[in-house]
């Protein structure tokens, strides 16, 4: 397991700096000179070469301009219909004469307070220098199975372990990668033998050998995954010190000589004990033993501190892969992104953690900072980061694992990666339409399931109070004839009062106090068809405070040693809002199975059919975990495995129920599955999550944690592989401090957010954290009148929405789309963010985003046909040729929704509309 980074906790200070230093930190960089690619010029390598990688892809190699590599789709034989062009393209090629990968070693150092995580780069060890090719072979199923340099061994020295599925050939890349030792002036070297009898010796002989630079052979390999699929994988091993003039394989003969075990490294004569077993040529693992002499010359040689360092074992643990960009390309994808769609020029970072509160919009992020410790957030901060892209070029790519990662676009005829690991897994692929590349993307990271119709008939009323409150509520919601699917109710296990407002006692069990009568509640509920929702987390906290505590869920949990410990080995107490936490450590089995039975079996027991899985994204990155795995890896882990035990439940539970139905001959219910939703998440949270939602907003207009963040999270997140998403209508974080700093949600915010909710797949309401501050549903006739009409709106396109759900379990495109998804040649669509979206391809809603504005500019992209208003019967893109934009009405209640000329879709939407009475 790799160290965890150096992490400063600043939890508990009074005041911070408000303006925190950036993060991510620049790329290590050795001055501004990118690493050096050469080659093998006694080799194949010497001249243009095209390589096979399974049955429909190539890789070719050109050593011209330096050398560079470009991947791309094999031409289709004659015949096959086509001009070729798509088969030129390149999917993945190399910015001539520059490294394609390189490594270096840096310490790692980590800020975090309660959620909020900031790592970078500290102290640069070794800084990347150049890479070498020494080799590119195809090799074959007939190689795999034979012993010699030709064959297994090269696919035994990458670690690569064929199966029958394998498509042949499998492509591996050779060489050697290099990074020196970081400092202003060379350090001594011994490893040519130098010894010095005074500084001015030792001073000239390092400036002739210039700094030790650490080598390793790398192994890239190249596999067809799929038809529209190739993985790649990137191996490092085989570390060996060199001074500087002698560390450049293209001014000496490549090693090439074979053992059994794989390729090695000629050897200098300083080497280096490892810190940890390396992964040589086959799966025997071995260390690199020191010799004494020349161990204790180098300590001889150098001066106190740099000895230390000297003697330190060191291997590289970080890895960048460099690639061309073009200038105009477009970059969208990485996760539910809040404040961009798209991300050229930009870097952004692949972490999991708290959105932050204000994200940049001020005062607020100020504020947040000057309290908390960095719980501001920036651009960047999201919950559901992940490692993939999609391109305006049609280039796509993706990471497998978790390791954090750092997407570099700032330059524009390059892609940098940073990973901080020594290895590299992933995919490129292949597609004509974004609408492709998404679907090849998620059938490998995974989709939701078929969503049950009851979540998505009617809205999710979000409720607090008690047993009394609910049912007063209830029957005005009746009085106004609102379509309701479900109350969810997440304060099921009581409330406490803190700083931030009205909080949770995070215990998990229904606090019978504060909802007296609960059966009877949720059965009349269900009598008129509607559900009960909870909310859980994977925290605990002591109940000590609490008098009606029936169960210590945090004691219980402590006996079995199934939490998250600290470096002394006791439950991780971690600050979060107002009160210490600690998490259930679901890398152990045993805990896993706890959940479930009391937990989750718990909240079912009480008649449940839905809650909310809150938090997951404040895994510590000092952690001790019961896998023994990096906790820094396992913190962008930890979403899937919180998703992951929650949906093993709901199957457990849905196969349970239909095997007893079907014993009793009574048939299943196809309605009656279980409902939960997450907010933080990683690349294949959507292979466990049901469905997700976008976390606190804050209760503003703002466009970096407001309502328009909340469209741009669920465009960005749609683009990202998570289909299945929406909001708090109104958003959650309320601020009330006056005079001076006051955010409360006015009744104008909350409409507008209704409207635009009514078009996601889950129309759900929350009080916010301080429900007395804000407007509500129920405030007044007027709020309640138009949250009527929002929920009937919802309604009206129940029959599409449901055939939009089973669209995104099959193929991974969400419900509500980004233009770019059907229109990605149109520039204007490129460089829309939260100004419109579609709903699926047959309706087209452009929101009211501004204080006080009653109309709204729509844009039709070119190409998209033509377009009636569903109010006013107006049509707009008839005859027109090239995208247009139209100034349309935009009264509140009558938000600026289109419908497809000619789409039995939109007829319908429309007819229904006219049946509700809303037209």
């Amino acid at each position: 397991m790799a160290s965890p980074p150096k992490t400063t906790k600043k939890h508990h200070a009074r005041l911070n700096n408000p303006f925190p230093r950036a993060v991510p930190t620049a790329a290590i960089r050795d001055g501004d000179a990118a690493p050096r690619l050469s080659f093998a010029t006694t080799s194949k390598l010497a001249h243009a070469h095209d390589f096979p990688v399974g049955t429909r892809f190539r890789l070719r190699w050109d050593p011209s301009r330096g050398g560079e590599v470009s991947l791309s789709r094999v031409p289709p034989p004659p015949g096959d219909g086509g001009d070729g062009a798509a088969a030129r393209r390149a999917m993945w090629e190399t910015v001539p004469g520059v490294a394609f990968l390189s490594a270096a070693s840096a310490a790692t150092e980590a800020d975090e307070c309660r959620g909020s995580f900031a790592l970078r780069d500290g102290r640069a060890r070794l800084v990347p220098d150049r890479q070498h090719v020494d080799r590119i072979k195809a090799s074959y199923r007939c190689d795999a199975a034979e012993a010699g340099p030709g064959g297994a061994d090269l696919l035994r020295a990458a670690a690569f372990e064929p199966s029958d599925a394998t498509r042949f050939p499998v492509l591996v890349m050779t060489g050697l990668v290099s990074a020196k030792k970081a400092g202003a002036s060379p350090s001594p070297c011994t490893c040519c033998g130098l010894r010095a009898a005074s500084r001015r010796a030792r001073s000239a002989a390092a400036a002739a050998a210039g700094r030790p630079v650490l080598s390793a052979r790398y192994w890239i390999v190249l596999e067809e995954k799929n038809d529209t699929q190739v993985a790649f994988s990137v191996k490092i091993g085989d570390y060996q010190w060199t001074c500087g003039h002698a560390a450049d394989p293209a001014k000496s003969t490549p090693a090439t000589a074979t053992t059994t075990t794989g390729p090695r490294l000629h050897r200098p004569s300083l080497r280096l004990r490892l810190s940890g077993r390396v992964q040589r040529g086959t799966s025997e693992k071995t260390r690199l033993a020191p010799t004494p002499s020349r161990e204790e010359a180098s300590a001889a040689l150098l001066p106190g501190p740099e000895r230390a360092e000297e003697r330190r074992p060191e291997e590289f643990n970080r890895v960048f892969l460099t690639y061309t960009s073009s200038r105009d390309e477009r970059f969208f994808g990485f996760g539910e992104q809040f404040s961009r769609v798209e991300f050229k020029g930009k870097r952004v970072p692949v972490l999991v953690q708290e959105q932050g509160i204000g994200r940049g919009d001020q005062p607020i992020t100020f504020a947040a900072n000057l309290v908390s410790y960095r719980s501001g957030g920036n651009w960047s901060t999201t919950y559901a980061p992940s490692p993939f892209y999609m391109t305006s070029k049609m280039r796509s790519l993706y990471l497998e694992g978790y390791d954090y990662s750092i997407f570099d676009l700032t330059r524009p005829d390059r892609v940098q990666i940073q990973i901080y690991g020594n290895s590299v897994q992933g995919r490129i692929l292949d597609g004509d339409s974004p609408t492709e590349l998404l679907t090849s993307y998620t059938e490998s990271t995974g989709r939701p399931p078929v969503l049950p119709r009851w979540i998505t008939s009617g809205a999710v009323v979000g409720m607090q109070g008690g047993t009394d409150t609910v049912r007063r509520v209830w029957d005005q919601l009746k009085d106004y004839d609102v379509p309701v699917s479900a109350f969810w109710l997440q304060d099921w296990v009581g409330q406490r009062k803190t700083a931030i407002g009205s909080q949770l006692w995070w215990n998990w069990e229904l606090d019978d106090a504060h909802y007296s009568g609960w059966k009877d509640l949720v059965v009349d509920l269900r009598s008129h068809g509607i559900r009960t929702m909870t909310y859980c987390n994977p925290c605990l906290v002591p109940m000590d405070e609490k008098p009606n505590t029936k169960r210590h869920l945090f004691e219980e949990a402590k006996r079995l040693g199934i939490l998250v410990r600290d470096e002394a080995g006791e439950p991780y107490m971690m600050p979060n809002t107002a009160f210490d936490v600690a998490m259930l450590d679901f890398t152990n089995p045993e805990a896993h199975a706890w959940f479930k039975s009391i937990v989750l079996r718990g909240m079912v027991d009480h008649g449940v059919s839905g809650w909310m899985a809150d938090f997951g994204e404040g895994l510590p990155l000092d952690a001790r975990l019961h896998s023994g795995e990096d906790p820094v890896a396992a913190h962008n882990r930890y979403p899937e495995l919180w998703a992951r035990v929650n949906r093993e439940f709901a199957d457990e539970w849905k196969a349970s129920r239909r095997s007893a139905a079907e014993t009793a001959a009574e048939g299943g219910d196809d309605d009656d599955g279980l409902v939960f939703f997450v907010r933080s998440g990683f690349r294949e949270s959507s292979r466990w999550a049901m469905l997700f939602w976008e976390g606190d907003q804050m209760v503003s207009w703002q466009a970096n944690d407001g309502i328009k963040s909340s469209v741009v999270g669920l465009l960005s997140g749609g683009l990202s592989g998570f289909p299945l998403n929406h909001s708090d209508a109104g958003g959650y974080c309320t601020v009330d401090l006056p005079p001076f700093l006051r955010y409360r949600r006015s009744e104008e915010l909350l409409l507008r957010w209704m409207e635009v909710n009514a078009f996601t797949v889950v129309f759900r309401t929350h009080e916010g954290n301080r429900p007395g501050s804000n407007c509500q549903f129920y405030s007044s006739g007027r709020t309640l009148a138009h949250f009527a009409r929002c929920a009937k709106m919802y309604k009206a396109w129940e029959f599409y929405r449901a055939r939009l759900v089973g669209e995104a379990a099959r193929t991974g495109l969400p419900v509500a789309r980004h233009l770019f998804l059907h229109y990605p040649t149109d520039e204007r669509v490129q460089a829309l963010t939260y100004q419109q979206f579609l709903v699926g391809t047959e309706m087209l809603v452009v929101p009211v985003m501004d204080k006080g504005r009653t109309a709204v500019t729509a844009y039709f992209p070119a190409g998209a046909g033509a377009w009636r208003h569903v109010w006013s019967g107006d049509e707009y893109g008839a005859g027109v040729q090239g995208g247009f934009e139209a100034q349309v009405e935009a009264r509140v209640g009558y938000p600026a929704v289109f419908v497809r000329i000619g789409s039995p879709v939109g007829e319908r939407f429309v007819s229904n509309l006219r049946d509700l009475k809303l037209l």
